[in-house]
Parts: structure tokens; sequence; C-alpha cells
């Protein structure tokens, strides 16, 4: 196993794509490296193959064109609201976006955890409005219309394969799910409440301690991350029941290269499904980044020391992260990391 994990340290390689290391806004026109950022969360390819990604602290989200390196801005005003539904995205005020993802026609949706909303941008209008969330925070509207329901702090957003959209409302405990074509929301998993999950638990009756991240995998299958209950599940797209793939509960950082399920993690928040079958995690209070192979279960760091810092880039393992949020893994390997108090975007990639 240490051959293996050696051999892996001279195989990849990490660099910065967006960000200076010092917060701030500045950059668009201009390639990435010379652009200020500040706090970048979650990020995801969007159409063109272009990398977009949320800053909290400018209450953004920008777009770095992958084929020029140069960063411009997409969504947000940079000033801290909520404002601008029914005109041009670039006008409007966002308030802490989480996540980005987007939809088979390449519309754009953000996860606003400050506003306690979803809001989508229009693939060809380049025009926002809200999705789901009232703006204020607290839980209500099941079996009714998304946009009169409340959210309380949703963090992460993910499509299902039925193309529903998926929303981790934190606050509340609980995996809302929003039918986009009727524009009605339900909770798809969580009971409200903390505590412990038997596995084959179904998703609905689980009591799920802060569902922090979704990702989808190839054959329906969802791997949802628990902030605090520091571990990983798999939900199986046959039956929607609940089975742990990485993680103890305990907050720790042990368990590199033994079986995932019997490792440590500390805060992870976010996660990302590889085509080769493996997930990643921003394990983001270790300031680290792990890799669980799902044939063999084996759990290991692929960039990060366990200590906060800043780079140097280079060797992924020597590499000093800064609690780590954002996490998105390309079709062909590429792994994207929103360095978030780095104020770096870096990308794991092979040599």
């Amino acid at each position: 196993m240490m051959i293996e994990i050696a051999l892996l340290v001279l195989a990849q390689s990490i660099t910065t794509v967006a960000g200076t290391g010092v917060p701030g806004f500045s950059g668009d026109g201009r390639p990435g490296i010379e652009a200020a950022v500040n706090n970048p969360f979650g990020l995801s390819l969007g159409p063109g193959g272009a990398l977009y990604f949320c800053e909290i602290g400018n209450h953004l989200v920008r777009r770095l064109d992958l084929n020029t390196h140069v960063i411009s801005t997409v969504a947000g005003n940079g000033k801290k609201g909520y404002t601008g539904d029914g005109g041009p995205a670039l006008g409007a005020s966002l308030n802490e976006p989480y996540e980005v993802r987007f939809d088979r026609a390449g519309n754009m949706y953000i996860a606003e955890r400050l506003n306690h909303v979803v809001r989508r941008v229009d693939a060809k209008t380049q025009v926002i409005s809200t999705v789901a969330g009232t703006g204020s925070p607290g839980f209500s509207g099941d079996g009714g219309p998304a946009t009169k329901a409340q959210l309380k702090e949703p963090h992460s957003i993910e499509f299902n394969r039925e193309g529903h959209l998926l929303i981790c409302d934190i606050g509340n405990h609980r995996i809302r799910e929003v039918d986009l074509k009727r524009g009605t929301i339900d909770t798809w998993g969580g009971t409200g409440k903390r505590g412990k999950i038997v596995d084959g638990t179904s998703i609905g009756e689980a009591p799920l301690n802060g569902p922090r991240a979704l990702a989808h995998a190839r054959n329906g299958d969802m791997y949802l991350v628990l902030r605090e209950g520091n571990a990983v599940y798999r939900v199986d797209a046959r039956g929607n029941r609940l089975y742990r793939v990485a993680g103890t509960g305990e907050t720790g950082n042990a368990g590199d290269g033994g079986p995932a399920v019997d490792a440590k993690l500390a805060g992870p928040k976010g996660i990302a499904y590889a085509t080769s079958g493996n997930i990643y995690l921003a394990d983001t209070e270790n300031h680290s980044i792990r890799k669980v192979e799902l044939k063999t279960g084996v759990i290991t760091t692929v960039a990060g020391t366990g200590k906060r810092g800043d780079g140097p880039d280079g060797d992924p393992l020597k590499c000093l992260l800064s609690r780590p949020h954002g996490i998105y893994v390309s079709p062909d390997g590429k792994v994207w990391i929103g360095d978030s108090e780095s104020h770096r975007v870096r990308l794991l990639q092979d040599r």
C-alpha cells in the first residue's frame, strides 16, 4: 500500500489556476492566476467546458475559461443582498453563494446560504430568478410551490437522474427535492432531527446530522456527506437506502491506507464522484483532500498535509491547504479544489 501511495505522489501535481492567495476582488478579463478571489467554495464545469466557482467573500459566481485561462464574473454585483430577480444575473445581489450546478440545458443554479434560496440563471438570456425559498429562514412548504417554501441555510445542490434538484437544507437537517417542471418541493431525505444512522435505513426516515453535500454517480446512486456526522453515506438508487462508506462519525484525522469506514474525518464539506468509480472528499477541518476507492473501500489523502497553510504548488502531499470546501472532478479525471481560506482555486492532476 505504501508503494502505491508513493507512486501516486510522483504521478500527480497540484497547481493554482485562480487567485493570488490574498483575498479581494480583481482581475476580470485577465488570467485567473493574476486575479484576487475571496473564499472560493463550490465549483463545477459548465457550458463550453469552462470552470465556474462561487466566492462567498465577494458574493459572486466567476467563470474561468480553461482554454484562455481568462477569468470573468457571471453572476452577482459584489454587493451582499437579495435583489435582481427578473433582471441580468450580473446586476443581482447575492448572499454567500455556496454551490453552483448546471442542468442538462446549461442553465446555472446557485445555492445562496444566507438568502436561504436557490436561484437560476437562464442559459440564453442570463436572467436570474428564484426557484426555491422565500428569502426567510425556516421550514415550510412541502407539497407546494418551491418559491413559497422556506429553507434554512442551503449549502449544496445536485441533480438526480430524473433531473430533479436536490438541496442540502442543512439548517433543517433535511434534503429537499424540487421538481423543476412542476415547480413543487418536498422533503427527500431526513426527519429534521440529528441522530445515528443504521445501515439500510430509508433516506426519508434517517436522522441526518448536517447534510452538507451530494454527488451523483453514474448508476444513479447518490453520495452524501454529513458535516457534523463526519461520515459519507451511499444512497442506493434502487431503494433509497443509506449505507456508510467513509468515516466512523468521530472527529479526527486517521485511517489512510485502510478501510474508509474505519477512518476519521473532520467536518467534511464537499464531495465529488469520478468516472473512475472513486469519490473525493474535501475534508475541510483536516485541510486535505481524500479519496475513497469504492472497489476496495480504501481511503487515502491525495492533497494536503493535515496542517493549515498556503501551498506550495507542486507535490500535492506537501501542499498546505486552508479549509477547502469545494471539490469537483471533471470527466478527464482532473480534480478542481476550492481552497477556500487560501483564496485560491487549485487543480490536482496527473503530471
